[in-house]
């Protein structure tokens, strides 16, 4: 299973299930109720290069043109741009002061952020969001208020880093946070040069 918004650089609206040999054998089978995830009906539909219900046409079109983009990249360029961008924002993060949240099991995909002591990492995302136009997520569950993360996985290049670095330090400035401004933009840039 996945989402389109995990690396295929589309946003949230598709999902895509892939199915073992077993699987279709147990779908076959199933007598639970279903709807969305009556595959068999699916698969009528599928080879008759029909749906079973109504698709997001714009998604799918919008899919087509990811898988293009990705196709001429190169899996191995985009992996590589994304371990760059990653690396980019961590040494920024670093270099204002600031702690991962995982040091030793960072991703490629997102960089989580602890927010300094004294400022909620809510309030960073709202910031940002409300006053700068700029987008991240924050923490879920236990890390509710403790964390926020920054992507940089998918349509990204190194300009979004640096605008969201230089986000964040204008944020956390405003919030009260001891950062110097330009710190960790420098940072980032040194790697992406």
């Amino acid at each position: 299973m996945a989402g389109s918004q995990k690396a295929i650089m589309l946003p949230p609206g598709l999902s895509f299930a892939a199915l073992s040999d077993k699987a279709w054998e147990f779908a076959g089978k199933a007598t639970l109720p279903k709807y969305y995830f009556d595959f068999k009906k699916e698969l009528k539909n599928v080879v008759k290069n029909q749906s079973a219900y109504t698709p997001a046409v714009s998604m799918v079109l919008g899919l087509a043109e990811s898988l293009q983009g990705i196709r001429k990249e190169g899996l191995q360029t985009i992996f590589a741009r994304h371990a760059k961008l990653a690396k980019a924002t961590r040494e920024a993060m670093l270099a204002i002061g600031l702690k991962l949240y995982a040091p030793r099991a960072y991703s490629d995909a997102v960089t989580a952020v602890l927010a300094p002591p004294g400022v909620d990492a809510e309030k960073v995302v709202k910031v940002l969001r409300d006053k700068h136009n700029l987008t991240i997520a924050g923490g879920q569950d236990q890390a509710k208020g403790k964390i926020f993360r920054i992507a940089h996985m998918g349509y990204v290049d190194k300009f979004d880093i640096l605008i969201a670095v230089a986000a964040v330090e204008m944020t956390l400035k405003e919030l009260g946070y001891a950062v110097e401004i330009g710190k960790g933009v420098r940072a980032a840039m040194e790697v992406l040069v």
